[in-house]
């Protein structure tokens, strides 16, 4: 049954919040566990609904995964399948990256093109092209893409794509040249801290990588891959979330187990706004100050902002008296929560890829729907700043990417409950 959260905005915020581990980096790393018979126990695994969808694919691709409070277990020695059903890859982008690991181990796949949220068009062609310069022949049919890899070898790799790098990309490449002969290099390799993470638990598996989270990852192929122990490293759009929300409420938090150091663009652009970040060790004070300035923004691939918090700072902004310029370069179509956040009160307008926001003193509760997992976030943000009362639908998208939201906000004082529609 479908459910909403219904939220009473303007109330006061203040306490600490958890961050969960990195969804965009458990997702690959679990994926990595194909790569070998061994057992790999992965911990800080967020349990959120696109955890669970990759667990049930590796599940049926033949691997014994054992989920218990926030640790995977994943093991067995049974033959791997070299299908990944439509069911489970259409309604999440982050399982395509079974490909590569299938190709290296298996030396074919056929695995259903991806789904995931609607932000406008996400191509797999670079995946495709990377795979092929590897020795990879394709074809699509039935909307599956069916890879065939008997002769796969190393080579320098060219990854750069019309709006920069791609992260899933880059993931499957470096899986796929783990097991199979000679060095691949991958030159304008994505540099997101997700791919240091995967970089770093492929290391432990026993691969020989260099460089990853930098734009040349050099990768010498080796005859087998272990089991690895590892942890995965905290969620750095969870905890930009928070310190969004943080700012939009005038709300002073404390945020543990969170990497300041992966924040840079935003901690900048929030300065620039009137919100100073208080970074120490894991921890992340943020503190509001009272003059708010409108603030500009153009999304970039890491260490640039990053576009999963495009729609939370554009609902800072559409409170934030003033014109706000905001730009985003990587998915120039993610503007469906605008007509959302305008049934609030703000005054927004898309000009192609580029949102102007003339910041209203108040924005006031709605009932609104939720379109994608960052613009759910965004609606929450929204809502929590607004006076009244909001309703979101569909927010079963949240639960894609946040772990507990509800349950965090309400231990810091958010007067937010979830109810059946």
């Amino acid at each position: 049954m479908l459910e909403k959260l219904v939220i009473e905005g303007q109330h006061p915020l203040k306490g600490t919040v958890e961050i969960s581990g990195s969804k965009n980096a458990v997702l690959p790393i679990l994926a990595a566990t194909l790569l070998t018979e061994g057992t790999s126990i992965i911990e800080n695994v967020p349990r959120l609904r696109d955890t669970l969808t990759m667990i049930a694919l590796l599940r049926s691709l033949g691997k014994d995964v054992d989920f218990t409070k926030n640790t995977v277990t994943v093991g067995g020695n049974k033959p791997l399948k070299h299908i990944a059903e439509y069911k489970l890859v259409s309604t999440m982008r982050g399982s395509f990256c079974v490909l590569g690991p299938l190709l290296a181990k298996l030396k074919k796949a056929k695995v259903s093109l991806p789904g995931g949220c609607v932000i406008g068009v996400r191509p797999v062609d670079l995946h495709l092209k990377g795979l092929k310069s590897l020795g990879v022949k394709f074809e699509v049919d039935g909307g599956y893409v069916i890879g065939d890899g008997p002769r796969m070898k190393g080579c320098q790799i060219y990854l750069g794509g019309v709006f920069g790098s791609s992260v899933l990309a880059t993931a499957n490449l470096m899986m796929a040249a783990t097991l199979i002969k000679g060095e691949t290099v991958i030159d304008s390799a994505a540099c997101e801290p997700e791919i240091y993470d995967l970089g770093c638990f492929l290391s432990k598996m026993g691969a020989q990588i260099t460089g990853h989270g930098t734009p040349r990852i050099i990768i010498q192929g080796v005859k087998e891959l272990k089991g690895a122990h590892y942890r995965i490293g905290p969620d750095r759009v969870e905890a930009g979330t928070y310190i969004l929300l943080a700012a939009a409420t005038k709300s002073t938090l404390t945020l543990k187990n969170a990497d300041c150091s992966q924040l840079v663009a935003l901690k900048d652009k929030l300065e620039e706004h009137g919100v100073e970040l208080q970074c120490e060790l894991q921890t992340i004070v943020v503190k509001p100050k009272f003059i708010r300035r409108p603030t500009s923004i153009t999304t970039y691939p890491y260490p640039g902002f990053p576009t999963d918090l495009q729609a939370q700072f554009m609902a800072l902004m559409a409170n934030t008296p003033g014109v706000s310029v905001i730009t985003d370069k990587v998915f120039p179509d993610r503007f469906i929560h605008i007509a959302e956040l305008n049934r609030m009160g703000a005054q927004i307008r898309r000009e192609g890829s580029i949102a102007v926001v003339e910041g209203v003193r108040v924005l006031h509760g709605a009932p609104v729907m939720a379109s994608d997992l960052r613009a759910s976030a965004a609606l929450v943000i929204a809502g929590l700043a607004a006076k009244g009362k909001t309703e979101i639908h569909r927010v079963y998208h949240l639960e894609r990417g946040y772990e507990g939201m509800e349950h965090k906000l309400q231990k810091i004082g958010a007067k937010i409950t979830r109810v059946k529609e």
